[in-house]
């Protein structure tokens, strides 16, 4: 495990496009999701323990807001093969056992990780209803083991104020979590420097 921390996506960006496979082998777009009031895109995986720790939070939150009228995609862009846990198979098992509301997506070549300059598990990036970035950071100031509650009152407070049509504030931390698992060669070079 490397702890890593987001890229911090230029906000105003437009949401790159993608099409993946979700866990019933289903392609789902980003097209998927025009008319939406928001737009989440989570990069996660399985066996992240940053990811374990906020899943059960993520979970309640996420179908919150799903109700409300908010797109929320999860995207796996871990190497399945050095990381088994992370692997289609095992994704549907956790779909299952979290009672994710959201599709759950594997990008397999990892050019989608790479077009939202991902780097870290859990990585959240919010868009508006024009599909403009407007809030990319943590969920809440918890980790594993330091003792704060799972709250995701970073992550909520920005989805809020979408929904209510006020600017997201600009001052955003950034996620922490595991580095995504890129295959051998692939890393981004966004890591560079």
């Amino acid at each position: 495990m490397v702890r890593t921390v987001s890229t911090m996506l230029p906000l105003g960006t437009k949401a790159p496009n993608f099409a993946l496979r979700d866990t019933d082998g289903k392609i789902v777009r980003l097209s998927d999701f025009d008319g939406s009031r928001a737009l989440l895109v989570i990069f996660l995986c399985n066996h992240c323990p940053y990811v374990k720790h906020v899943a059960n939070e993520l979970t309640k939150i996420t179908k919150e807001y799903i109700a409300k009228g908010v797109a929320v995609v999860g995207i796996n862009s871990n190497d399945a093969a050095t990381y088994p846990e992370d692997s289609l198979e095992k994704m549907k098992e956790e779909v299952t056992a979290r009672g994710y509301a959201f599709p759950y997506l594997y990008d397999e070549t990892q050019e989608v990780a790479k077009a939202y300059r991902a780097a870290c598990t859990p990585d959240f990036f919010l868009f508006d209803a024009d599909r403009k970035l407007v809030y990319r950071g943590q969920m809440d100031d918890s980790r594993p083991s330091n003792g704060r509650p799972v709250t995701g009152e970073d992550l909520t407070a920005a989805v809020e104020a979408v929904l209510a049509g006020r600017p997201v504030p600009q001052e955003q931390k950034p996620s922490l979590g595991c580095n995504i698992k890129w295959k051998p060669g692939q890393e981004p070079d966004y890591f560079a420097g």
